[in-house]
């Protein structure tokens, strides 16, 4: 798939935004076909994504640490089964340096603009700098959930504390000896509420509807284990497919909710076993299917909130005060510090965004009601654009990675199926899209997700699944293996 196009630098084949493990991943496949005319934009100073932002006490990965890397450079060196933070930004660093990706990056170019020009089949990409690219092909790698989701609570200008999101955390706050307040009880509040207690002198967790936990089958890994990995050929494979197929299971009940009994009673008896106060153990108890929602895995959040200096409220939260928050039953709860462990906002991940397809089309035009793309990458109305993790392509329990590596194979195909054509354009057919949308909407609407009682970050205003795919992983493996010419319209400066 070597590039013969023009290759001064504002010009590349092929631009990518984000470099998370989403864009390194692009980028090194590129390179592997022989691709060098490419960029990468980068918001911030450094590589990472999600893993460089995210900085929380506890922060860590709830996917087994084998099948958090890629199958093409596996790390032989977790410490644990689950790795964390630290651990899994120090990965992605390596593997840029070792696959010399850092020369294609612009850092500090936060992209804020793309307009697809017509005449020339080439996407104009403004920076915030003022910087401007003319790429063939856009590839979105910037992620799912990394806009996070503030609540505008009323009285929020009056709270004289530092108010903060577990995503932005500010490390400049000494939680020593402070009453502090958690909002929130999901993945990410489940692992600082942990940390932070014991350091607060009173941590009180606000919480909305509770998840279903089930203990995390963390340990260290042993120098012996990691001695084997390095040493032993295809020892790291096995534990690979191992993990892989472990995240597979799940998916199964998910489709089939009879099957998730199974799941509620090992969640029950985690609960039972880890909170004896039957009066907090009442308020931890989910009203909705499990698997509804997205479940945790801690083996410390419920013995935190048993802890002495930490409290449960599950009263909703009414405003803020000048010394804490009031709650419906008109309690103040006094707080020194104010943490947001309120998620992200994923009903329009480009809901503020600037993109600009074919005759002028928006993505806010082209989402009205929702998002929707073919296989989760491509959008009708936007040539030459790809999205990595679009809508509907999230799995149910399975590893990002093994999606992220599943797309960027098809996107790199689709690029070369183009140039072995001739063409300058692609862009996914309306009818295929419309119809990919139908069949896909129509088993998810049998899901657990959907019909499970519970409205999770997974649906959006409509009430529709825009996050996840309807299967297992190795089913979207299956689906993208290759792409079909048959559902995009291809077309070149002498085919129009």
């Amino acid at each position: 798939m070597a590039s013969t196009e023009q290759t001064e630098p504002q010009y590349p084949n092929v631009l990518i935004v984000g470099t998370g493990l989403a864009g390194v991943g692009m980028a090194i496949k590129l390179l592997e076909a022989g691709e060098r005319n490419f960029v990468l934009l980068e918001k911030a100073d450094g590589v990472g994504g999600t893993w460089r932002d995210n900085t929380y006490p506890g922060c860590a990965c709830d996917v087994m640490s084998m099948m958090y890397s890629y199958s093409f450079a596996p790390n032989s060196g977790w410490s644990r089964m689950y790795a964390g933070q630290p651990e899994i930004l120090d990965y992605i660093r390596r593997v840029v340096k070792e696959y010399e990706i850092e020369p294609y990056i612009r850092f500090q170019s936060e992209a804020v603009s793309y307009e697809f020009d017509s005449d020339s089949d080439r996407w104009i990409v403004r920076t915030a700098a003022g910087e401007e690219y003319r790429p063939r092909f856009v590839v979105a790698a910037h992620g799912a959930l990394h806009n996070p989701n503030i609540p505008d609570f009323k009285g929020r200008e009056r709270f004289t504390g530092p108010v903060f999101h577990s995503a932005q955390w500010d490390h400049s706050v000494d939680l020593t000896g402070k009453r502090v307040a958690v909002v929130g009880t999901g993945a990410s509040s489940a692992q600082f509420v942990p940390e932070i207690a014991g350091t607060a002198a009173h941590v009180e967790v606000f919480q909305r509807n509770p998840h279903w936990v089930l203990p995390k089958p963390d340990r260290l890994v042993s120098d012996r284990e990691q001695r084997l990995f390095k040493t032993v050929p295809g020892l790291m494979k096995i534990y690979r497919n191992i993990a892989f197929w472990s995240h597979e299971i799940p998916v199964l009940g998910f489709f089939n909710p009879r099957l998730l009994v199974l799941g509620k009673l090992a969640a029950m008896r985690n609960l039972r076993k880890q909170v004896p106060d039957p009066e907090l153990r009442r308020k931890l108890v989910p009203s909705y299917t499990f698997g509804c929602k997205r479940i945790l895995l801690s083996s410390d959040f419920y013995p935190a909130l048993t802890r002495p200096d930490v409290s449960l409220v599950t009263e909703s939260i009414e405003e803020l005060t000048e010394s804490g928050l009031r709650t419906a039953d008109g309690t103040v709860h006094e707080a020194d510090v104010i943490i947001l462990g309120t998620g992200f906002s994923t009903d329009n991940r480009c809901a503020t965004e600037h993109i600009v397809g074919r005759d002028g089309l928006t993505i806010q035009q082209a989402w009205s009601d929702g998002m929707q793309a073919y296989l989760g990458m491509s959008v009708a109305g936007f040539p030459n654009f790809f999205m990595i993790m679009g809508p509907n392509s999230g799995g149910g329990s399975q590893s990002i990675l093994f999606v992220i590596e599943s797309q960027v194979r098809y996107i790199v195909r689709c690029l070369s199926m183009m140039r072995e054509q001739g063409h300058t354009r692609l862009e996914v057919r309306a009818d295929t899209q419309r119809d990919f949308n139908h069949w896909l909407h129509g088993k998810l609407d049998k899901s657990v997700w959907n019909s499970g009682g519970c409205h999770s970050w997974f649906l959006d205003h409509t009430g529709r699944n825009r996050q996840s795919w309807p299967g297992t992983g190795a089913s979207y493996w299956r689906a993208v293996r290759r792409p079909e010419s048959d559902a995009f319209q291809l077309s070149g400066a002498g085919a129009r």
